[in-house]
Protein backbone atom coordinates (compact mmCIF):
# COMPACT_ATOMS: atom_id res chain seq x y z
CA UNK A 1 0.00 0.00 0.00
CA UNK A 2 3.04 2.22 -0.08
CA UNK A 3 3.98 4.70 2.58
CA UNK A 4 1.52 5.41 5.34
CA UNK A 5 1.09 8.94 6.58
CA UNK A 6 1.28 8.74 10.37
CA UNK A 7 -1.18 11.48 11.17
CA UNK A 8 -3.70 11.56 14.01
CA UNK A 9 -6.84 9.58 13.21
CA UNK A 10 -10.07 11.49 13.60
CA UNK A 11 -13.63 10.44 12.81
CA UNK A 12 -15.09 13.73 14.03
CA UNK A 13 -14.42 12.60 17.58
CA UNK A 14 -11.29 11.61 19.54
CA UNK A 15 -7.84 11.89 17.89
CA UNK A 16 -5.79 8.68 17.97
CA UNK A 17 -2.29 8.32 16.52
CA UNK A 18 -2.02 5.90 13.62
CA UNK A 19 -0.24 2.73 14.60
CA UNK A 20 0.63 0.51 11.68
CA UNK A 21 -0.40 -0.76 8.29
CA UNK A 22 1.11 -3.15 5.76
CA UNK A 23 0.30 -4.71 2.43
CA UNK A 24 0.24 -8.28 3.74
CA UNK A 25 -2.65 -10.59 2.96
CA UNK A 26 -3.72 -10.30 6.59
CA UNK A 27 -4.62 -6.62 6.46
CA UNK A 28 -2.85 -4.43 9.02
CA UNK A 29 -0.03 -5.94 11.00
CA UNK A 30 2.15 -4.33 13.68
CA UNK A 31 5.92 -4.56 13.65
CA UNK A 32 7.38 -7.65 15.24
CA UNK A 33 8.74 -7.32 18.77
CA UNK A 34 11.56 -9.77 19.57
CA UNK A 35 10.67 -12.39 22.16
CA UNK A 36 11.89 -11.46 25.61
CA UNK A 37 11.21 -12.12 29.24
CA UNK A 38 7.88 -10.57 30.25
CA UNK A 39 8.29 -6.87 30.84
CA UNK A 40 6.17 -3.85 30.16
CA UNK A 41 6.36 -1.57 27.18
CA UNK A 42 4.78 1.77 27.94
CA UNK A 43 2.97 3.98 25.44
CA UNK A 44 4.12 7.55 25.85
CA UNK A 45 2.25 10.69 24.87
CA UNK A 46 3.66 10.62 21.33
CA UNK A 47 2.23 7.15 20.74
CA UNK A 48 5.58 5.36 20.65
CA UNK A 49 6.37 2.38 22.85
CA UNK A 50 9.32 2.49 25.19
CA UNK A 51 10.75 -0.32 27.27
CA UNK A 52 9.86 0.20 30.89
CA UNK A 53 11.17 -1.28 34.10
CA UNK A 54 9.54 -4.22 35.84
CA UNK A 55 7.51 -1.68 37.83
CA UNK A 56 5.53 0.66 35.63
CA UNK A 57 4.46 4.26 36.22
CA UNK A 58 1.70 6.53 35.02
CA UNK A 59 2.46 7.85 31.55
CA UNK A 60 1.36 11.25 30.19
CA UNK A 61 -1.32 10.85 27.53
CA UNK A 62 -2.48 13.44 25.05
CA UNK A 63 -5.83 13.95 23.35
CA UNK A 64 -9.37 13.34 24.51
CA UNK A 65 -9.14 10.01 26.28
CA UNK A 66 -11.28 7.85 28.51
CA UNK A 67 -11.92 9.43 31.91
CA UNK A 68 -9.47 8.21 34.54
CA UNK A 69 -7.16 6.45 32.07
CA UNK A 70 -3.70 5.96 33.56
CA UNK A 71 -1.63 4.60 30.70
CA UNK A 72 -1.42 2.31 27.70
CA UNK A 73 0.82 -0.77 27.78
CA UNK A 74 2.42 -3.11 25.30
CA UNK A 75 3.32 -6.55 26.64
CA UNK A 76 5.84 -8.53 24.54
CA UNK A 77 4.74 -11.93 23.22
CA UNK A 78 6.53 -14.22 20.73
CA UNK A 79 4.49 -12.91 17.77
CA UNK A 80 4.70 -9.22 18.72
CA UNK A 81 2.82 -7.57 21.57
CA UNK A 82 -0.48 -7.48 23.44
CA UNK A 83 -1.80 -3.95 23.86
CA UNK A 84 -3.72 -2.83 26.93
CA UNK A 85 -4.95 0.28 28.74
CA UNK A 86 -5.20 0.90 32.47
CA UNK A 87 -7.40 2.75 34.97
CA UNK A 88 -7.64 3.13 38.72
CA UNK A 89 -4.99 2.67 41.41
CA UNK A 90 -1.67 0.98 40.69
CA UNK A 91 -1.79 -0.38 44.25
CA UNK A 92 -5.30 -1.78 43.90
CA UNK A 93 -6.42 -5.36 43.37
CA UNK A 94 -6.15 -6.12 39.63
CA UNK A 95 -9.20 -6.58 37.39
CA UNK A 96 -8.56 -7.85 33.85
CA UNK A 97 -11.21 -6.67 31.37
CA UNK A 98 -11.84 -8.76 28.24
CA UNK A 99 -13.73 -7.41 25.23
CA UNK A 100 -16.07 -9.24 22.89
CA UNK A 101 -15.36 -10.87 19.54
CA UNK A 102 -14.21 -8.31 16.91
CA UNK A 103 -14.30 -5.48 19.52
CA UNK A 104 -11.34 -3.99 21.42
CA UNK A 105 -10.31 -2.55 24.78
CA UNK A 106 -12.29 0.66 24.20
CA UNK A 107 -15.32 -1.49 24.97
CA UNK A 108 -14.83 -0.60 28.65
CA UNK A 109 -14.14 3.14 28.34
CA UNK A 110 -17.59 4.11 29.60
CA UNK A 111 -18.05 1.53 32.35
CA UNK A 112 -14.71 1.47 34.17
CA UNK A 113 -14.76 5.17 35.24
CA UNK A 114 -18.03 4.40 37.08
CA UNK A 115 -16.50 1.52 39.07
CA UNK A 116 -14.46 1.70 42.34
CA UNK A 117 -11.25 3.56 41.55
CA UNK A 118 -9.23 1.94 44.33
CA UNK A 119 -8.92 -1.14 42.09
CA UNK A 120 -6.53 -1.52 39.15
CA UNK A 121 -8.23 -2.19 35.82
CA UNK A 122 -6.46 -3.40 32.70
CA UNK A 123 -8.43 -3.78 29.47
CA UNK A 124 -6.44 -5.79 26.92
CA UNK A 125 -6.83 -6.21 23.18
CA UNK A 126 -6.92 -9.88 22.23
CA UNK A 127 -4.46 -10.90 19.53
CA UNK A 128 -5.56 -9.67 16.11
CA UNK A 129 -7.86 -7.05 17.68
CA UNK A 130 -7.40 -3.35 18.41
CA UNK A 131 -3.74 -2.40 18.78
CA UNK A 132 -2.44 -5.91 19.52
CA UNK A 133 -0.21 -7.77 17.08
CA UNK A 134 -1.64 -10.20 14.57
CA UNK A 135 -0.61 -13.83 14.84
CA UNK A 136 2.18 -14.94 12.52
CA UNK A 137 1.31 -15.96 8.94
CA UNK A 138 0.18 -19.56 8.74
CA UNK A 139 -0.93 -19.65 12.39
CA UNK A 140 -4.67 -19.89 12.97
CA UNK A 141 -6.54 -18.17 15.78
CA UNK A 142 -8.25 -20.54 18.16
CA UNK A 143 -10.33 -20.16 21.30
CA UNK A 144 -7.61 -21.81 23.41
CA UNK A 145 -5.06 -19.26 22.17
CA UNK A 146 -7.09 -16.41 23.65
CA UNK A 147 -7.16 -18.29 26.96
CA UNK A 148 -3.37 -18.56 26.67
CA UNK A 149 -3.10 -14.79 26.17
CA UNK A 150 -4.64 -14.17 29.59
CA UNK A 151 -1.94 -16.30 31.19
CA UNK A 152 0.75 -14.39 29.29
CA UNK A 153 -0.63 -11.07 30.49
CA UNK A 154 -0.76 -12.30 34.09
CA UNK A 155 2.86 -13.47 33.82
CA UNK A 156 4.02 -10.16 32.34
CA UNK A 157 2.30 -8.21 35.11
CA UNK A 158 3.37 -10.68 37.82
CA UNK A 159 -0.20 -11.29 38.90
CA UNK A 160 -0.88 -14.31 41.08
CA UNK A 161 -4.54 -13.65 41.82
CA UNK A 162 -6.92 -11.25 40.11
CA UNK A 163 -10.51 -10.67 39.01
CA UNK A 164 -11.85 -10.98 35.47
CA UNK A 165 -14.62 -8.97 33.83
CA UNK A 166 -15.59 -10.05 30.34
CA UNK A 167 -18.19 -9.02 27.80
CA UNK A 168 -19.65 -11.61 25.42
CA UNK A 169 -16.79 -13.65 23.90
CA UNK A 170 -14.38 -12.14 26.44
CA UNK A 171 -16.48 -13.52 29.27
CA UNK A 172 -16.38 -16.99 27.76
CA UNK A 173 -12.60 -16.86 27.36
CA UNK A 174 -12.30 -15.59 30.94
CA UNK A 175 -14.62 -18.34 32.12
CA UNK A 176 -12.46 -21.07 30.65
CA UNK A 177 -9.30 -19.46 32.07
CA UNK A 178 -10.95 -19.41 35.50
CA UNK A 179 -11.45 -23.17 35.27
CA UNK A 180 -7.99 -23.97 33.90
CA UNK A 181 -6.27 -21.74 36.49
CA UNK A 182 -8.85 -21.69 39.31
CA UNK A 183 -6.37 -20.55 41.97
CA UNK A 184 -5.63 -17.35 40.01
CA UNK A 185 -9.15 -15.92 39.72
CA UNK A 186 -11.14 -14.72 42.73
CA UNK A 187 -14.07 -13.10 40.90
CA UNK A 188 -15.55 -13.61 37.44
CA UNK A 189 -17.95 -11.02 36.03
CA UNK A 190 -19.80 -11.95 32.84
CA UNK A 191 -21.53 -9.11 30.99
CA UNK A 192 -24.25 -10.59 28.77
CA UNK A 193 -22.05 -13.63 28.49
CA UNK A 194 -21.73 -17.23 29.63
CA UNK A 195 -18.52 -18.85 30.90
CA UNK A 196 -18.55 -21.64 28.29
CA UNK A 197 -19.77 -22.51 24.81
CA UNK A 198 -22.19 -25.41 25.10
CA UNK A 199 -24.42 -26.07 22.10
CA UNK A 200 -26.56 -29.15 22.32
CA UNK A 201 -27.72 -28.95 18.69
CA UNK A 202 -24.56 -27.90 16.84
CA UNK A 203 -22.08 -30.35 18.33
CA UNK A 204 -22.65 -32.76 15.43
CA UNK A 205 -21.54 -30.11 12.95
CA UNK A 206 -18.11 -29.45 14.48
CA UNK A 207 -16.23 -31.40 11.81
CA UNK A 208 -17.97 -29.39 9.10
CA UNK A 209 -17.03 -26.17 10.92
CA UNK A 210 -13.39 -27.21 11.17
CA UNK A 211 -13.23 -28.06 7.46
CA UNK A 212 -14.81 -24.74 6.52
CA UNK A 213 -12.39 -22.81 8.74
CA UNK A 214 -9.31 -24.45 7.20
CA UNK A 215 -10.53 -23.79 3.66
CA UNK A 216 -11.28 -20.14 4.43
CA UNK A 217 -7.85 -19.58 5.97
CA UNK A 218 -6.17 -21.03 2.89
CA UNK A 219 -8.21 -18.69 0.70
CA UNK A 220 -7.13 -15.70 2.78
CA UNK A 221 -3.48 -16.73 2.59
CA UNK A 222 -3.68 -17.05 -1.20
CA UNK A 223 -5.32 -13.65 -1.58
CA UNK A 224 -3.22 -10.73 -2.80
CA UNK A 225 -6.04 -8.25 -2.29
CA UNK A 226 -4.88 -5.33 -0.13
CA UNK A 227 -6.90 -4.21 2.89
CA UNK A 228 -10.05 -2.32 1.97
CA UNK A 229 -9.87 1.42 2.56
CA UNK A 230 -13.06 3.17 3.67
CA UNK A 231 -14.01 6.74 4.43
CA UNK A 232 -14.70 7.43 8.13
CA UNK A 233 -18.41 7.63 7.40
CA UNK A 234 -18.42 4.34 5.49
CA UNK A 235 -16.60 2.35 8.14
CA UNK A 236 -18.92 3.66 10.85
CA UNK A 237 -22.05 2.82 8.85
CA UNK A 238 -20.76 -0.68 8.10
CA UNK A 239 -20.19 -1.26 11.81
CA UNK A 240 -23.65 -0.03 12.75
CA UNK A 241 -25.34 -2.05 10.00
CA UNK A 242 -23.57 -5.25 11.05
CA UNK A 243 -24.33 -4.74 14.74
CA UNK A 244 -27.61 -3.02 15.50
CA UNK A 245 -26.96 -3.22 19.26
CA UNK A 246 -24.06 -0.74 19.03
CA UNK A 247 -25.12 2.90 19.23
CA UNK A 248 -23.44 5.48 17.02
CA UNK A 249 -21.31 7.02 19.76
CA UNK A 250 -20.20 3.60 20.95
CA UNK A 251 -19.41 2.61 17.39
CA UNK A 252 -17.16 5.64 17.08
CA UNK A 253 -15.48 4.67 20.34
CA UNK A 254 -14.67 1.16 19.08
CA UNK A 255 -13.36 2.54 15.79
CA UNK A 256 -10.93 4.86 17.57
CA UNK A 257 -8.90 1.81 18.53
CA UNK A 258 -10.07 -0.45 15.72
CA UNK A 259 -8.89 1.49 12.67
CA UNK A 260 -5.75 3.06 11.27
CA UNK A 261 -5.65 6.14 9.06
CA UNK A 262 -3.89 5.87 5.71
CA UNK A 263 -3.59 8.48 2.99
CA UNK A 264 -6.94 7.64 1.35
CA UNK A 265 -9.06 6.77 4.37
CA UNK A 266 -9.28 4.17 7.13
CA UNK A 267 -8.44 0.47 7.30
CA UNK A 268 -9.55 -1.92 10.01
CA UNK A 269 -6.80 -3.00 12.41
CA UNK A 270 -8.23 -6.42 13.10
CA UNK A 271 -6.80 -9.48 11.43
CA UNK A 272 -9.12 -10.82 8.74
CA UNK A 273 -8.59 -14.33 10.07
CA UNK A 274 -10.51 -13.59 13.28
CA UNK A 275 -13.64 -12.98 11.22
CA UNK A 276 -14.01 -16.77 10.99
CA UNK A 277 -16.17 -17.81 13.97
CA UNK A 278 -15.40 -21.47 13.31
CA UNK A 279 -11.84 -20.77 14.48
CA UNK A 280 -12.55 -18.54 17.45
CA UNK A 281 -15.36 -20.48 19.11
CA UNK A 282 -15.12 -23.91 20.69
CA UNK A 283 -17.89 -26.02 22.21
CA UNK A 284 -17.65 -28.34 25.19
CA UNK A 285 -19.84 -31.31 26.10
CA UNK A 286 -22.19 -31.56 29.08
CA UNK A 287 -19.71 -33.79 30.91
CA UNK A 288 -16.91 -31.28 30.32
CA UNK A 289 -19.20 -28.48 31.48
CA UNK A 290 -19.81 -30.22 34.79
CA UNK A 291 -16.10 -30.76 35.40
CA UNK A 292 -15.25 -27.17 34.50
CA UNK A 293 -17.78 -25.71 36.92
CA UNK A 294 -16.64 -28.06 39.67
CA UNK A 295 -13.12 -26.71 39.21
CA UNK A 296 -14.13 -23.06 39.60
CA UNK A 297 -12.93 -21.30 42.76
CA UNK A 298 -14.10 -17.84 41.75
CA UNK A 299 -17.25 -16.05 42.82
CA UNK A 300 -19.30 -15.59 39.64
CA UNK A 301 -21.65 -12.77 38.61
CA UNK A 302 -23.67 -12.99 35.39
CA UNK A 303 -25.42 -9.81 34.28
CA UNK A 304 -27.81 -10.64 31.46
CA UNK A 305 -29.33 -7.97 29.23
CA UNK A 306 -33.04 -8.60 28.62
CA UNK A 307 -32.66 -7.76 24.93
CA UNK A 308 -29.19 -9.24 24.82
CA UNK A 309 -27.37 -12.11 23.18
CA UNK A 310 -29.86 -14.91 23.68
CA UNK A 311 -32.92 -12.73 23.11
CA UNK A 312 -31.56 -11.59 19.74
CA UNK A 313 -30.23 -14.85 18.37
CA UNK A 314 -32.40 -17.60 19.82
CA UNK A 315 -36.06 -18.44 20.27
CA UNK A 316 -37.24 -18.90 23.85
CA UNK A 317 -37.58 -22.64 23.21
CA UNK A 318 -33.94 -22.82 22.16
CA UNK A 319 -32.35 -21.62 25.39
CA UNK A 320 -31.13 -25.03 26.49
CA UNK A 321 -27.41 -24.10 26.70
CA UNK A 322 -28.03 -21.01 28.83
CA UNK A 323 -30.44 -22.78 31.17
CA UNK A 324 -28.09 -25.74 31.45
CA UNK A 325 -25.07 -23.59 32.34
CA UNK A 326 -26.84 -21.26 34.78
CA UNK A 327 -28.57 -24.20 36.45
CA UNK A 328 -25.26 -25.99 37.01
CA UNK A 329 -23.60 -22.81 38.27
CA UNK A 330 -26.37 -22.30 40.82
CA UNK A 331 -26.33 -25.93 41.96
CA UNK A 332 -22.55 -26.20 42.33
CA UNK A 333 -21.39 -22.72 43.33
CA UNK A 334 -24.42 -21.90 45.52
CA UNK A 335 -23.66 -18.63 47.38
CA UNK A 336 -20.67 -17.99 45.13
CA UNK A 337 -23.01 -17.44 42.16
CA UNK A 338 -25.20 -14.43 41.33
CA UNK A 339 -27.47 -13.90 38.33
CA UNK A 340 -28.96 -10.48 37.53
CA UNK A 341 -31.14 -9.57 34.55
CA UNK A 342 -31.59 -5.92 33.59
CA UNK A 343 -33.18 -3.99 30.69
CA UNK A 344 -30.84 -3.31 27.78
CA UNK A 345 -29.20 -4.87 24.75
CA UNK A 346 -25.98 -6.80 24.20
CA UNK A 347 -23.85 -3.64 24.44
CA UNK A 348 -25.45 -2.32 27.61
CA UNK A 349 -21.98 -1.90 29.17
CA UNK A 350 -21.26 0.74 26.52
CA UNK A 351 -24.71 2.15 25.74
CA UNK A 352 -26.00 2.41 29.33
CA UNK A 353 -23.07 1.72 31.67
CA UNK A 354 -24.77 3.38 34.64
CA UNK A 355 -27.28 0.49 34.70
CA UNK A 356 -24.40 -1.90 35.34
CA UNK A 357 -22.13 0.21 37.52
CA UNK A 358 -23.89 -0.28 40.87
CA UNK A 359 -24.29 -4.04 40.38
CA UNK A 360 -20.71 -4.60 39.26
CA UNK A 361 -19.27 -2.25 41.91
CA UNK A 362 -21.04 -4.07 44.73
CA UNK A 363 -19.75 -7.40 43.47
CA UNK A 364 -16.18 -6.12 43.11
CA UNK A 365 -16.20 -4.75 46.67
CA UNK A 366 -17.82 -7.82 48.21
CA UNK A 367 -15.77 -10.07 50.46
CA UNK A 368 -14.39 -13.28 48.98
CA UNK A 369 -14.73 -16.04 51.52
CA UNK A 370 -12.31 -18.97 51.39
CA UNK A 371 -13.68 -22.23 50.05
CA UNK A 372 -14.81 -24.64 52.72
CA UNK A 373 -12.73 -27.80 52.87
CA UNK A 374 -15.25 -30.59 53.30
Amino acid sequence: MGNVSRVPFCLTFCPRPATYVSSSAYSTRPPTVPHAEPRILQRSSDGHASAGPERWVKMPLSGTLARGLLSELKLPVPWGHIAAKTWGSLKGHPVLCLHGWLDNANSFDRLIPLLPQDLYYIAMDFGGHGLSSHYSPGVQYHYQDFVNEIRRVAAALKWHRFSIMGHSFGGTVGGMFSCVFPEMVDKLILLDSLPFFVDCSEIDNLLIYKQRAIEQVLQLEASTKPPTVHSPEEVLQRLLQNNAAVGEECGKLLLQRGTTQVASGLVLNRDRRISLPELCFDFISKDQLLRCIQNLQAHVLIVKAQQGLYSLRREDTDRTPMNLITGMLQAILKKRYQFVEIPGNHYIHMNEPYKLAKIVSAFLKSEVRPLSKL
